[in-house]
């Protein structure tokens, strides 16, 4: 039997004390004790849903005060951490058919840079700089802070890249294309720079730069030619070699530069086509020396593992007389046509792999030339066939560069060789 509730029992013991109606009221009695019984489950009913309605809530709250918490955690975790210092060492190897001692020694291996590279934010602003170490010189390739100064635009101030061609490289290779020793692919000069970033599938680069990254004609520096970006320098008097420290200085100054590049989706990844041009004006320390000029059509297309560059352009610089300028970088002087075209064609193909450390393979194709020169001299081109290797912290360049009248592959922008020169070259890099 279920034994009977406190309140049920209570009134029985009251009912049933009375003698006179034991008999009487009995059935009374027992309709109105479970009635009684019934509103007392009805209580506890309500009791029991008012308690897990209050636990609920308690649930509520506390997870609410998690997720506060974690939105409070998140930001902090995103609040600036200042400036993170971050580098690399290079070391390169290379065997070259234009060196005879090279050869007889099986090929050189040699240093090639420490470099130290900076970023980060300071409240709103970012900040990124990057210094390499040679043996032979120390050169800034960018130093610049940038604002995001709307949802779709960033301005930059400092050293920063000049807005010009495939972007950020038109090439794949260590050596880049020959647009590089004409100073059109990854020149760093002193300026500002608005970017749009790509939002409607297109992104417009306009910057101004003052001068060249070391002060222009008159800056404060030992040696004009200890740049990372080859730049102007001046111009020779007829019979001097094309090595020679010009006797003419010359530098670049008032920049202006744009670069428009619309990108289109496409099955299996994104192509952008893009025009480039800038102009400036060329002094000598006293007086208005020059002007000059350029321009590119470019494309570089994405199609899964492929990617494809076409690059075709011509620069022009316009100084009275003059149809050969010198240009310095990596501590010694050039020469190059005053005016020239320049065009070409990359591909690539890369290969994601899991061998030990090596996650990634790059194979590749560069060629690029220069032609119709001004000064008359022979063509210059460059073919690289190699393929790069990511390896953890490790990234490595195998090249087999074939090159005629080329820096770096025995030879001048300005030179009048037949011969097609060979460099067999190892680059490798630890990035830390």
């Amino acid at each position: 039997m279920t034994p009977m509730k406190p309140l049920a029992l209570a009134v029985a013991m009251v009912v049933f004390s009375h003698p006179a109606h034991a008999d009487t009221d009995l059935d009374k009695v027992k309709q109105q004790l479970s009635s009684l019984q019934k509103q007392v489950e009805m209580l506890q009913k309500q009791l029991a849903k008012a308690e897990q309605k209050s636990e609920k809530l308690i649930e509520r709250t506390i997870e609410q005060k998690e997720d506060i918490a974690e939105v409070k955690v998140a930001k902090h975790e995103h609040k600036p951490q200042g400036i993170k210092i971050g580098g690399a060492v290079r070391t390169n190897y290379s065997h070259t058919s234009y060196d005879d001692d090279n050869k007889n020694r099986g090929g050189d291996f040699d240093f090639d840079i420490f470099r130290l590279n900076f970023s980060g934010d300071v409240g709103d602003v970012k900040l990124n700089a990057e210094i390499r170490f040679f043996d032979y010189m120390t050169a800034v390739k960018y130093a610049y802070a940038a604002y995001d100064f709307a949802d779709d635009w960033q301005v930059q101030a400092g050293i920063t890249q000049v807005p010009f061609g495939n972007w950020p490289y038109n090439s794949h290779n260590y050596f880049f294309s020959t647009n590089y020793y004409v100073g059109l692919e990854d020149d760093h000069d002193l300026g500002v720079l608005f970017k749009r970033k790509i939002a409607d599938n297109w992104q417009l680069d306009l910057g101004f730069f003052k001068n060249d990254e070391l002060g222009g004609v008159d800056g404060y520096v030992d040696n004009r030619s200890d740049r990372y970006s080859y730049d102007i320098v001046g111009f020779r008097e007829a019979g001097d070699g094309v090595y020679a420290e010009p006797t003419n200085p010359i530098g670049e100054y008032n920049t202006f530069s744009g670069r428009y590049g619309y990108h289109i989706e496409h099955e299996g990844g994104k192509t952008e086509i893009g025009v480039s041009a800038l102009a400036g004006g060329l002094h000598d320390g006293v007086d208005r020396a020059g002007d000059y000029n350029a321009w590119a059509l470019h494309l570089n297309s994405n199609m899964g593992p492929w990617n494809l560059q076409l690059q075709h352009g011509e620069y022009n610089y316009d100084i009275d007389n003059v149809n050969r300028i010198a240009v310095g970088a990596y501590s010694f002087y050039d020469s190059m046509a005053a005016e020239a075209t320049m065009s070409s064609a990359n591909v690539a193909y890369s290969v994601p792999v899991q061998w030990g450390a090596v996650t990634n393979l790059q194979f590749y194709n560069d060629y690029s030339a220069i032609y119709d020169k001004s000064d008359n001299s022979k063509d210059t081109w460059m073919n690289v066939t190699g393929f790069s290797v990511a390896a953890g912290g490790l990234f490595t360049y195998f090249d087999l560069v074939h090159g005629k009248n080329m820096p770096f592959v025995g030879g001048s922008l300005a030179g009048d060789s037949s011969e097609t020169e060979r460099r067999f070259n190892i680059n490798i890099g630890y990035y830390f």
